[in-house]
């Protein structure tokens, strides 16, 4: 069964398509915020937060003054890096009063016939407590590399990643009953969820990929759960972090290359 896009997906524009790109700019309100990221990144570089009307127009401003300067300079062959931006989820699930996302994994383990895998990941969190109106990155990007600029990382570092068995416990603990949640509800309706997103892109992008005897991948799949329990496909990383930070991604990494190996 195919998904509907907005089921999953936060609304996304691309920048670097005119129409995508006036589109957004018509459709962004007061009150809106978006999150601009560029494309064949990771680590949260380059990634910032449009929190208001005015830092919409400013950066539309900007982002026409580059156009026009790529325009002027003739035989110029140079192609700024492509963008998206995509609404942000205000209103996310919180652990402990954290953001939190889950980084899971997809196999392409063959082509020629298309084989394909999944694997649980781990689960992300922000060190400090979750503010959406906040301008500190570290409260809003959950990955290693960006909790790593915040000042308690040294301090909280073991307690930045969990478990998938803790974080089931501790939604059997805390929102099960709340929620009407059945049982397991992580390794059940989320898990299953999960797979039946990364099955609806990959079917998207298979008729892309090179069918070569030997050619696979590992891509890092990152998931939000809002505060209403639906499940949101941030991104697909074709280069997801194998970094050993704490003891717990020193126990799942190696485990992960070598199963995917």
């Amino acid at each position: 069964r195919f998904l509907k896009m907005e089921d999953f997906f936060p609304e996304s524009f691309r920048l670097d398509l005119r129409d995508e790109r006036n589109a957004f700019f018509a459709l962004c309100r007061e009150g809106d915020i978006w999150i601009c990221k560029p494309t064949s990144s990771n680590q949260g570089r380059g990634i910032f937060l449009l929190k208001n009307r005015a830092a919409v127009t400013t950066y539309q401003a900007k982002l026409h003054s580059t156009e026009e300067e790529q325009l002027s300079k003739k035989g110029s062959c140079k192609v700024p890096q492509a963008r998206i931006v995509q609404r942000y989820i205000q209103q996310p699930l919180l652990l402990e009063g954290k953001k939190f996302d889950v980084r899971s994994y997809l196999l392409i383990a063959c082509t020629a016939p298309y084989v394909v895998f999944f694997a649980q990941g781990y689960v992300r969190l922000s060190c400090t407590c979750y503010d959406a109106a906040s301008d500190d990155l570290t409260a809003h990007l959950t990955n290693q590399y960006m909790q790593k600029k915040n000042p308690l990382y040294n301090q909280l570092k073991e307690e930045t990643v969990w478990r998938m068995e803790h974080f089931n416990s501790y939604v059997n603990e805390k929102f099960r009953k709340s929620n009407g949640l059945p049982k397991d509800w992580v390794f059940t309706v989320f898990t299953k969820r999960m797979q039946q997103i990364m099955v609806q892109c990959f079917l998207a992008a298979k008729l892309r990929l090179e069918r070569k005897l030997g050619y696979f991948d590992l891509i890092g799949c990152d998931f939000l759960i809002d505060e209403n329990f639906k499940i949101w496909l941030l991104e697909m990383n074709a280069n997801p972090a194998l970094h050993t930070h704490c003891k717990v991604l020193r126990d799942i990494i190696p485990t992960i290359v070598h199963e995917s190996l």
